[in-house]
């Protein structure tokens, strides 16, 4: 008797999360134009871009017609939206924008790869999810790749110990956050809630949450009329927050947080493939083992039985 295929390994599943990690693959180079070639305020970059993701959403909630629902009548709904804006889009962001103000983009994309680990204990205490011996064997193999990945890009900053340690705290910090609004997603309660209405909802609380840091910490908005800048403000909001974080978290529903976070572990081998291609990023034997062992630990664990309840 054949077996059904596990849940994670569903054409519905891989599409999109090939989707989102090719995506937040491609974002790295982009917020790091947008911190080296502006002269604009980490802070108000982050709000622009939610912004731009939550009117995007709006738009597509409101052609679907799901704006004027019960959730708009239930306290809860907000509650559950202006945490998500909170710890999602505000704090998360907001610590990785500035964690690369200390270290190199790459390290703070191969250091984000640890959100695996809180995803996975998260899940586990807070929603009851085990992990089986595949997943748990994947995992560790994925570990393998990226301390690999990390030892390669710590060598090759130039920030100094110092700024190292402090860019990778502000990273974890952001991880953390990050790990709690997955884990969230993941819940009965957040079932309950229509998934754009509430995306769009978080996303337009977190860019005022960002607008007020941002004018508390920095002044006054500021914007550059860039080109560049505006094509960066308008993909991270359209195509990197609006388009994938729909995605990413109907992957949480339906594989649970550990699997979904196995996109952070690839995340990085694909920013270093387009810097190789667009930045001259020359790899190592340390570069390409630990790609090779992110990506058999990606393997190992998607085609693991037992699925997410």
């Amino acid at each position: 008797m054949t077996l059904p295929r596990p849940n994670s390994t569903r054409a519905a599943v891989l599409v999109p999360f090939a989707i989102v990690t090719l995506i937040w693959g491609s974002t790295w180079i982009v917020i790091r134009d947008q911190l080296a070639g502006a002269n604009v305020p980490p802070s108000w970059s982050v709000s622009y871009r939610f912004l731009v993701a939550g009117l995007t959403l709006t738009a597509v909630a409101a052609w679907r017609g799901e704006l004027g629902g019960a959730h708009r009548r239930d306290p809860g709904f907000w509650r559950f939206a202006a945490l998500v804006g909170l710890l999602q889009f505000v704090m998360n962001f907001n610590f990785v924008y500035r964690a690369e103000q200390h270290i190199t983009s790459g390290l703070v994309a191969v250091t984000f790869a640890l959100l695996l680990v809180p995803n996975a204990l998260f899940g586990r205490i807070f929603l009851g999810q085990r992990l089986g011996r595949q997943l748990l064997a994947g995992s560790a193999i994925a570990m393998a790749g990226v301390a690999l990945l990390f030892v390669r890009e710590a060598r090759g900053d130039a920030n100094g110990a110092h700024q190292t340690v402090l860019g990778i705290a502000l990273t974890l910090v952001a991880i953390l956050s990050a790990s709690v609004s997955n884990v969230m997603q993941a819940t009965e309660r957040a079932r309950r809630y229509p998934m754009t209405p509430m995306l769009a909802t978080a996303m337009l609380i977190g860019a005022g949450m960002d607008a007020g840091w941002a004018w508390l910490t920095t002044g006054p908005p500021v914007f550059d009329p860039r080109p560049s800048y505006v094509a960066g403000v308008l993909y991270l909001g359209i195509a990197a927050s609006a388009l994938a974080f729909t995605l990413y978290f109907r992957l949480i529903r339906v594989i649970g947080p550990a699997k979904a976070a196995y996109n952070s572990v690839i995340v990085p081998v694909i920013a270093m493939l387009l810097s190789t291609l667009y930045e001259g990023y020359r790899w190592t034997t340390l570069a390409a083992a630990g790609a090779a062992l992110a990506g058999v630990g990606l393997v190992v664990a998607l085609s693991a039985r037992r699925p997410a309840r």
